[in-house]
């Protein structure tokens, strides 16, 4: 028997028909459905030490569950002491199972942990439904180990959806789970 992603049964069981009646489809694939996840995160130190963006890597690896990889600067800047070519970065795009189990993993996870949370801006959207997001820490992950942190990063996740519109987009991602700010 293959392995399915909990929230892709979900998905598959309980949101495509809630949106279809929802938003009046006439087809199933007319239905938005999570495109992609993509984590970016910006070592801004990496400049002076080289060590930072390859803890990065590991860091993000260990937490997406897939290999990550470094980002170069495509221009220099002198104020900054960057050249074109260093590694000032970490990304990495998830599809698939690995998409559906990470999220699965945030929603019910990572976001509880977070300090002070009050739930997520319904207004990060960018008119095509798509939603970004950024976390302060990366020791909110569960996945990485407090001890061995040795400097607290942020990142950015945003979320790829097929939907055509901002409301199609957040019915979608509240089905999931999303805990939007009411």
């Amino acid at each position: 028997m293959k392995y399915v992603a909990r929230l892709k049964e979900k998905y598959k069981k309980d949101i495509v028909p809630s949106l279809m009646e929802q938003f009046n489809y006439s087809s199933v694939m007319q239905v938005p459905r999570v495109e992609k996840i993509c984590i970016n995160q910006g070592v801004g130190d990496a400049t002076g030490d080289k060590k930072l963006v390859d803890t990065a890597i590991s860091e993000i690896s260990v937490i997406a569950g897939q290999k990550a990889v470094s980002v170069n600067a495509k221009r220099s800047v002198s104020n900054f002491k960057l050249r074109e070519g260093m590694p000032i970065g970490v990304r990495v795009t998830l599809r698939g199972e690995r998409m559906y189990e990470f999220l699965d993993r945030f929603i019910h996870v990572t976001l509880p942990r977070v300090r002070d949370f009050r739930g997520l801006n319904d207004k990060s959207f960018d008119g095509r439904g798509n939603y970004s997001m950024g976390i302060t820490e990366q020791i909110v992950f569960p996945e990485i180990d407090i001890d061995k942190v040795n400097k607290i990063t942020g990142m950015d996740i945003t979320i790829v959806t097929t939907a055509q519109t901002d409301a199609e987009a957040y019915a979608l991602l509240k089905e999931m789970g999303m805990p939007f700010k009411k």
